[in-house]
């Protein structure tokens, strides 16, 4: 057997304040049983969280959801980041972040502010937000974000109804002033599981859309940072996901579960602990659910024998459950994987349905 390399710190905590939100994205990673608000951790836990993960090594935290700004104690939560050292991203939907809000929050300590966009098309945009009139806000809360000075991260979540207008994306994100813009494939979990057929683009759309962003950014080369990846169900070897299971982050829910990536919860028989029974010092180190996939003990062939085993790590566990029904299995976008035919079946599934909505 391989032992098990030895733990390393994590960066980065995705702290998912609430699952509250006003938009109703059809591509939404939340989990479909969505955590209430009678569960949601309050201000000092959140405190607390902040300070073990500093001391912990973590560096930044991103501020997400939901939509943070649900949280009527966000400048407080905010507050208590600074305080504990940490970088912060606040991840908003902008429905809810008024100018003196947006003032508060920097008030507070804020460094980054990171915006979704649904398409660069009002109409198509807030179809897919299901909320009238959320574009508009985007905007002009992307515009208080650089008058106050704090850098601004444009998100694009890219699927069949969107794909083709990448170019006209990149130059909203540019229009409103972003120094960075992502450009994010659907990634299938979640809502967007439940979705994939209504949201698949084709292959030939994807390679299209791949050209654009290297294109875009020869053409946009110091003046925004492009961000991509191929989508899972196009590509030929699977990707770190989240660095390794483990390895580099922690995701804590809105009730307090401690996850080694967002969509974790889907693989059945794991156990989660939670920050309320335990620190999350423990929790990195001992929880079993961070240490069923560390290393590479637990892989399968053709994972185990394979040379990028230690870059890939197999890829994304929760996709091989929820395609090949084994969290152990090698991730099936991997053209090597046993399961590898079932992905095209399912990117092969494309149907122009109206969407399932997340609701809060």
């Amino acid at each position: 057997m391989t032992a098990t390399p030895a733990l390393t710190a994590p960066l980065g905590l995705l702290a998912e304040l609430t699952h509250r939100c006003p938009l109703g994205c059809p591509y939404c990673s939340n989990p479909i049983a969505l955590d209430q608000r009678s569960s949601e951790l309050d201000t000092a836990a959140w405190a607390r969280v902040f300070r073990e993960a500093a001391g912990l090594g973590v560096l930044q935290v991103h501020l997400s959801g939901g939509e943070p700004a649900a949280r009527r104690d966000l400048e407080d939560i905010v507050k208590a980041a600074r305080d504990a050292g940490l970088y912060s991203n606040l991840i908003t939907s902008a429905v809810g972040v008024t100018t003196e809000r947006l003032q508060a929050l920097a008030d507070a300590g804020l460094d980054h502010v990171q915006i979704s966009i649904q398409d660069s098309d009002q109409q198509s945009a807030d179809h897919i937000a299901g909320y009238r009139g959320a574009t508009a806000r985007k905007r002009a809360l992307a515009a208080e974000v650089v008058r106050l000075g704090l850098p601004l991260t444009v998100n694009v979540v890219v699927h069949r109804a969107n794909i083709g207008r990448v170019e006209a994306m990149v130059d909203l994100a540019r229009g409103l002033g972003a120094g960075r813009v992502e450009i994010a494939h659907v990634q299938y979990y979640g809502w967007a599981l439940k979705n994939r057929a209504a949201l698949m683009p084709s292959r030939e759309q994807v390679e299209l859309a791949v050209a654009d962003v290297e294109r875009l950014r020869e053409k946009h080369h110091g003046r925004i940072v492009i961000d991509a990846v191929v989508p899972d169900y196009y590509a030929r070897f699977p990707k770190p996901c989240v660095g390794g299971w483990g390895r580099r982050s922690l995701n804590v829910t809105p009730a307090g579960k401690v996850l080694p990536c967002h969509a974790a919860e889907v693989i059945p028989d794991l156990e989660f602990w939670n920050v309320r029974e335990h620190s999350l010092g423990d929790i990195w180190r001992s929880s079993p659910a961070f240490n069923a996939f560390r290393g590479t003990d637990w892989m399968q062939e053709p994972c185990r024998s394979c040379a990028l085993k230690d870059k890939d790590f197999g890829g994304c566990r929760c996709q091989a459950f929820l395609i090949a029904g084994d969290a152990r299995a090698a991730d099936p976008v991997c053209h090597l994987s046993p399961h590898h035919s079932l992905v095209a079946d399912l990117a092969a599934i494309r149907e122009d349905v109206p969407y399932s909505y997340r609701h809060s």
